[in-house]
């Protein structure tokens, strides 16, 4: 079928080529049949092969209609990015003045990609020629698409203003404006800036955004002049703190400006005004005399206005004040009841007191009581972040935060539940910001901020590259990815990719979050000229890239770098053999088996097995997760060589670690080991299943292993000597036990444990159930069940003491070191008494196992002390309260455990 559709694709090209038919006798029936062609084409899967048969031919006839149109439609079908065959077929139209093919041909490429803005434009030029409204959907379109274009968003600014729709004019007004900031037209960006003064003016930090980037683009003093007008609206308004604000930026550009230096006065007057002593104040500080530096004489100002009566103060050493009264210089002063009513001048007042507002933390402190304020805090997190940011200049970290509550208002586990709930206040809470230059630092804003403007200010707070793609995520995800505070983020990588001098995890990085923006913002393609294949070939050790990438929990750079990888790269298996040892996924293993590369995967490995100190964590992985793969069976490696080479990497973990040498990792590594080998007993049940030489080869290479724990020697020794009774250890020598502290058996040993765990878990909370119902019956004097529980508490709490005590001494007793040379611990010791002349026997043992009765002595009586260390045929005599024993030794033989 591909082949009949092929040729008859050739037949009408070559039929359009000897009839050389008219551009006017062209319709929009002639491209809606061959849009058929285009769409049968793709339904036959030959659309590769007609498009190269209409691009032979447009090599030969470049203005062939039919080519043309094929070709262009069948690339965007495959969204190739060359739209060179449509932009000239619509241009022919256009010059031959066919409007309605012109606008058919650009709403079918926008049916294929609604983001082309070829198309988009051409169709708004025939939409006005036609004078048709279509055309404001249109120029919504290309402002969304394009950031740079600022005319066409005026347009629909004064257009949803004519209509009345005030909130989408502002929008466009605005998009408007900090694009032709961006082009530093200053004509427009004043026009426009006075339009939205009028409009908006409330929106105070929408104007120091755009005041700080004219600042940066055009001219700092063009952004002072601009801020005037805003000046003038919040004077009008008396919002004096706003107003002050203003014209303290606009005096850092000229602080020389008389203009602006008389309004800060009349701004403090205003703010003020109930002052008793503000024109004092403003003529001590020379704040109106022009011959002084106005931001020394402003110091000077704020520093003595804070002092009237009724203000709060703070003393180093006395706390928290309230002012009482102020005569001429002299203050009067109340520290409370500690440090009482203290006289000062003014001048010692401003050097040794700092100013504090009525909603200071430590104003709160002193003037409400700890459970007040603590109650306070805990039922509006909100409100005591703003407290507490605000009392220290509104510039405030965690650090201070937590030094403020705890320990004076909550306790450290109150502030850890606080601590969480605090940090998601700041996070979604659009009143809290971020200082610009500290990602630590918080602001409070007077005003919500949208989440656009909240993002874009952490996003300049924040230094850390990797920490900056994830508020690029955050704001794809959770803002508006129309904003032009998205487009400026997602420009500064744009222009790192450009401007990168080697490649490196950022380059990569910066790679990685374009392409997965543009795969799902496509009108954002920038139009990087780097493939992946170009900047992979320039990375040296991509293994370090894939480590050096650092993931968020919003961030997918380490998938998205192996899928490129496996998409983009030609040699894509050999990559994913090198990079498998680093990067650890079965996905990877899985992709290379099933396209074939199997022998790639058993070499991998085996090579990883026989080197494995370059390979650890590789052996890990597949002894953990590919034993039961038939591949890996194939391999030959057998499972003795796999238990082998974790025992030498077990011992190599350890020596690195006592040299201090990758410390971190190598514990991670040595753990892992561990837990396979040792937690379910695969290395000593694997032993035990084989015979004597087996086990004599494997417990060698563990015993040599120094660092590992003796307990998991010693219960591999205990288990191999319960299968083998005479089985001998290689290097272990016949000892005598050493008597010091509490030698038990292993299970005594874990009957103790579970003694104790149900004293813990079990016994002592049901105790504490009783002595809660008790409580509850009331008056405790005559309350017997009461005094009888509160007894049994008493009784439970010594026993777990006594446990734990003796559980802390206790040794649990190696069987392999068991010696019938002398009496000692796990023997059966045969004794004639020379009084009675009877053959006696007793088993010697621990406290814990002690069973007079059945002749189990422990070692530590008076009586199996005595016996201690006696050899065969020794005569022993010796005296127990009062009574003398004769015994001669007759045999030792070891117990059996």
């Amino acid at each position: 079928m591909s082949e009949t559709l092929i040729k008859s694709v050739q037949d009408m090209l070559n039929e359009e080529k000897w009839t050389r038919a008219a551009i006017g006798n062209y319709t929009k029936n002639h491209f809606i049949e061959l849009a058929a062609v285009v769409e049968k084409a793709r339904a036959e899967n030959c659309m590769d092969e007609v498009q190269a048969a209409c691009d032979e031919h447009l090599s030969h006839t470049k203005n062939s209609i039919i080519a043309l149109y094929i070709s262009g439609m069948l690339g965007l079908k495959k969204k190739t990015l060359d739209n060179s065959p449509l932009i000239s077929l619509v241009n022919i139209f256009q010059d031959n003045h066919k409007n309605p093919i012109v606008v058919y041909l650009c709403e079918s490429i926008l049916d294929e990609d609604e983001s082309n803005k070829f198309a988009l434009r051409t169709l708004a030029n025939a939409y006005r020629e036609e004078n048709s409204d279509k055309i404001w959907d249109v120029y919504e379109s290309l402002v969304k698409l394009d950031y740079e274009e600022a005319d066409i968003a005026k347009l629909l600014a004064e257009k949803y203003e004519k209509d009345g729709n005030m909130e989408d004019a502002v929008d466009y007004y605005k998009k408007a404006l900090l694009r032709y900031v961006n082009r530093k037209t200053l004509n427009q960006v004043k026009e426009l800036w006075t339009k939205l003064v009028s409009l908006i003016p409330e929106e105070i930090d929408f104007f120091y955004l755009v005041q700080r980037k004219i600042a940066k683009s055009i001219s700092d003093v063009r952004s002072a002049a601009l801020m005037q007008e805003l000046f003038v609206y919040y004077k009008e308004k008396g919002d004096w703190d706003t107003a002050i604000d203003i014209i303290k930026l606009i005096l850092s550009v000229d602080e020389k400006d008389s203009a602006a230096r008389k309004d800060l006065v009349e701004c403090f007057r205003g703010k003020y005004a109930d002052h008793s002593r503000l024109e004092d104040y403003i003529r001590i500080s020379n704040l109106t005399q022009s011959w002084r530096n106005v931001f020394e004489a402003l110091s000077d100002f704020e520093k003595h206005i804070a002092f009237d009566a009724k203000n709060f103060v703070f003393h180093r050493s006395w706390g928290v004040g309230l002012i009482r009264k102020v005569e001429d210089d002299d203050l009067v002063i109340n520290f409370g009841k500690k440090f009482g009513v203290r006289n000062m001048s003014l001048k010692m007042a401003v050097n040794a007191l700092q100013p504090l507002q009525k909603d200071h933390i430590w104003v709160l402190k002193a003037t409400k009581s700890k459970e007040e304020l603590a109650k306070m805090i805990k039922a509006d997190k909100a409100w005591a972040l703003k407290v507490i940011i605000k009392s220290f200049g509104n510039n405030c970290d965690f650090k201070r935060i937590k030094a403020e509550l705890v320990p004076t208002i909550l306790t450290a586990g109150e502030w850890t539940s606080w601590n969480t709930g605090a940090r998601k206040v700041l996070e979604n809470d659009p009143t809290f910001g971020v200082n610009p230059n500290d990602i630590t630092m918080y602001t409070v804003r007077d005003r919500a901020i949208s989440q656009e403007e909240k993002l874009s200010n952490e996003f300049k707070a924040q230094k850390n590259f990797f920490m900056r793609i994830d508020i690029l995520m955050r704001f794809a995800e959770d803002a508006d990815p129309e904003s032009e505070l998205f487009a400026d983020i997602f420009s500064y990588f744009t222009g790192y990719l450009r401007a990168f001098s080697s490649v490196n995890e950022q380059t990569i990085a910066a790679f990685l979050v374009i392409k997965r923006i543009v795969t799902r913002f496509p009108h954002m393609n920038p139009g990087i000229p780097y493939t992946f294949e170009q900047l992979y070939k320039e990375v040296e050790n991509p293994n370090a890239v894939y480590l050096a990438l650092k993931d968020t929990k919003n961030t997918y750079l380490r998938k998205d770098f192996i899928n490129c990888i496996r998409t983009l790269l030609v040699d894509w298996p050999q990559q994913y053999v090198r990079l498998f040892p680093t990067v650890l996924q079965e996905d990877m293993l899985t992709a290379l088996l099933n396209n074939g590369h199997k022998d790639l995967v058993s070499r991998l490995a085996v090579n990883s097995f026989e080197n494995y100190r370059d390979y650890r964590e590789a052996v890990i992985f597949f002894f953990r997760a590919c034993q039961n793969e038939e591949w890996f069976t194939e391999t030959g490696i057998s499972f003795e060589k796999q238990l082998i080479t974790l025992i030498h990497i077990l011992d190599l973990t350890y020596r690195e670690i006592a040299n201090h040498r990758d410390t971190t990792e190598n514990r991670k590594i040595n753990r892992h080991v561990q837990l396979l080998l040792f937690k379910e007993n695969t290395l000593l049940n694997y032993m035990l299943e084989n015979d004597e030489d087996t086990i004599t080869r494997l417990y060698t290479l563990v015993n040599d292993v120094r660092d590992l724990d003796p307990a998991i020697k010693m219960n591999m020794r205990n288990r191999i000597l319960e299968k083998h009774s005479g089985f001998k250890f290689y290097g272990m020598e016949e000892k005598t036990v050493v008597t010091r502290g509490l030698i038990v058996t292993a299970k005594m040993m874990d009957q103790k444990k579970k003694q104790l765990e149900h004293i813990v878990s079990v016994e002592i909370p049901e105790n504490s159930k009783e002595i809660g119902e008790a409580l509850a019956q009331g008056d405790l004097r005559e309350n017997a069940e009461y005094k009888a529980a509160k007894e049994r508490q008493q009784q439970l709490n010594a026993a777990a003491s006594r446990l734990q005590d003796e559980l802390d001494r206790a040794q649990v007793f190696d069987p392999s070191t068991i010696t019938t040379a002398r009496v000692s611990f796990g023997n059966t010791v045969f004794l004639y008494n020379k009084e009675s002349g009877e053959e006696e026997e007793y088993t010697i043992l621990g406290p814990w196992e002690s069973d007079p009765d059945n002749k189990i002595i422990s070692y530590m009586s008076p009586f199996g002390n005595a016996l201690m260390n006696a050899k065969e045929g020794d005569e022993l005599n010796f005296e127990i309260n009062e009574q003398n024993y004769t015994y001669t030794v007759k045999g030792i033989k070891a117990v059996k455990f």
